[in-house]
């Protein structure tokens, strides 16, 4: 009765994968270990890039630039570098850049006061 439907367990544990170090690792570590549950890829992408000093496949940052000074950001998600490129308009009152891979770029300005 063992192939009888609803019998096997799925396995549904997500796994990432990246050529450059041509392998590939499921997020147990990550779901089980360090319980961080929905930001399992994040985490790992993370910790990945930590050790490595790249990102695993299918992973692009998000870069915010000052277009009149040297201050920049990198973030995973679009919502951390645009809160920083905000931030950074209002106190400056310069514009950034917010660019996501082959995305077309974003500029950011301080709000009129």
């Amino acid at each position: 009765m063992d192939d009888a439907p609803g019998n096997h367990e799925i396995d549904d544990t997500p796994t990432i994968t990246c050529d450059r170090c041509d392998r590939s690792w499921d997020l147990a570590y990550e779901l089980d270990e360090l319980a961080v549950g929905n930001q399992a890829i994040q985490q790992f992408a993370l910790d990945h890039h930590r050790h490595t000093g790249h990102f695993p496949d299918g992973i692009a940052t998000w870069q915010a630039s000052c277009r009149q000074c040297p201050e920049t950001v990198e973030r995973l998600e679009e919502s951390a570098a645009r809160r920083w490129a905000e931030t950074h308009a209002r106190h400056t009152r310069h514009s950034v850049a917010i660019e996501h891979g082959e995305e077309e770029t974003d500029i950011v300005t301080a709000p009129d006061t």
